[in-house]
C-alpha cells in the first residue's frame, strides 16, 4: 500500500484540499501501478518549514511504496506531485522535496539470498 505524507508551511484552513487528495492518490496509483484503494495521503499544513534559508511557501513530503519504485518512477512522482501542488497551493516546483521509499528494496541485497 502506496503511503504518501505531505508537510507543507502553507495554512491549509481556508483551502479546499479534496483536489488535493484526489489528484495525488491518482497520480500515485497510476505511476507506481497499485489500485486507487490502496493509496493513502496525509495532507498537514501549517507546519514551520525553511529552505533555502526562507519560510516562503514550500513542501516536503514522503511516499513509502511496497515495489513499483524504480529511477523513472521516482522522476514522475517528483514531477507529478510537485505540478499538483503548485497548482493547488502555489509551491513553486523548485521548493518541493520528496523522499520515496521502497519497503522490499533490501539494504543488503544478498542477505536474503544466503539465509
Amino acid at each position: 500500500m502506496p503511503c504518501l505524507y505531505i508537510t507543507t508551511n502553507v495554512n491549509l484552513h481556508e483551502i479546499d484540499t479534496d483536489p488535493i487528495f484526489s489528484e495525488t492518490t491518482s497520480a500515485v496509483s497510476s505511476i507506481i501501478g497499485k489500485p486507487k484503494k490502496f493509496v493513502m495521503v496525509v495532507l498537514k499544513g501549517s507546519v514551520p518549514i525553511s529552505f533555502e534559508g526562507n519560510k516562503e511557501a514550500a513542501a516536503y513530503a514522503e511516499i513509502v511504496s511496497m515495489g513499483g519504485i524504480t529511477k523513472q518512477v521516482k522522476r514522475n512522482l517528483i514531477a507529478t506531485l510537485g505540478s499538483i501542488l503548485h497548482h493547488n497551493l502555489s509551491i513553486p516546483t523548485s521548493r518541493f522535496f520528496l523522499k520515496v521509499f521502497d519497503t522490499t528494496a533490501s539494504p543488503f541485497p544478498n542477505a536474503i539470498s544466503k539465509l
